[in-house]
C-alpha cells in the first residue's frame, strides 16, 4: 500500500515539468519579436545593403524559425511523451507528427534540428569571413562537426538498440 501511494505520488510529480513547456512557449514569443527586429532590419536595408548582407539576414531569419520550429517539437512531444496526450479530435489542422514522436525519435529531431542551426550559423560566418579570425572559423566548425558527429552517434546507437529488441 506505502508503494502504491509512492508510485502514484512519483507518477502525479509529472505535472512538474508543465511550467517548464509553458516558459518554453513564452520563448517563442521572444523569438517572434527578434524575427520582426530582424524582417525590419532586412526590409529596411533592401536598397543600401549588399548581396551578402541580404543573404545574411535572411539566413538570420532561417535561423531563428528553425529555433522556434525545435522549440514546437520540444514542447508538443516532450508534454505529450512526458506529462499528459492531447485531446486533438477537434482540430482538423492537427499536424500527423505530434502524438507519434516518441522519445528516440525526438532526441533524434532535436540533434538534427541542432546540426541545422549550426549549420546556418557556420554559413553566416563563411559569409561574413571578413569579421572572423581563422581561429574563430576553426572553433565554428569543431564545434558543427561535433553536433554532426554527435546526431550521428545518437542515430546510430538508436538503430543498434532498436535492432537488438527486435531480436
Amino acid at each position: 500500500m506505502l508503494e502504491r501511494g509512492f508510485e502514484r505520488f512519483l507518477f502525479a510529480c509529472r505535472w512538474l515539468l508543465a511550467p517548464f513547456y509553458a516558459a518554453l512557449t513564452v520563448t517563442l514569443v521572444v523569438l517572434l519579436v527578434r524575427v520582426l527586429m530582424e524582417l525590419g532590419h532586412v526590409v529596411a536595408h533592401t536598397l543600401d545593403s549588399t548581396e551578402s548582407q541580404t543573404i545574411l539576414g535572411v539566413l538570420a531569419l532561417v535561423d531563428l524559425t528553425f529555433t522556434a520550429s525545435l522549440l514546437i517539437i520540444v514542447i508538443f512531444s516532450g508534454y505529450e511523451n512526458f506529462v499528459s496526450k492531447f485531446d486533438h479530435t477537434d482540430h482538423k489542422d492537427w499536424p500527423t507528427w505530434m502524438g507519434t514522436i516518441d522519445f528516440t525519435g525526438l532526441k533524434l529531431k532535436l540533434i538534427s534540428s541542432i546540426v541545422a542551426i549550426s549549420a546556418i550559423q557556420l554559413l553566416k560566418s563563411f559569409l561574413d569571413v571578413k569579421n572572423y579570425s581563422d581561429r574563430d572559423l576553426a572553433w565554428l566548425v569543431g564545434i558543427h562537426m561535433v553536433f554532426v558527429v554527435s546526431g550521428l552517434l545518437m542515430a546510430l546507437t538508436d538503430r543498434i538498440s532498436a535492432g537488438h529488441h527486435e531480436k
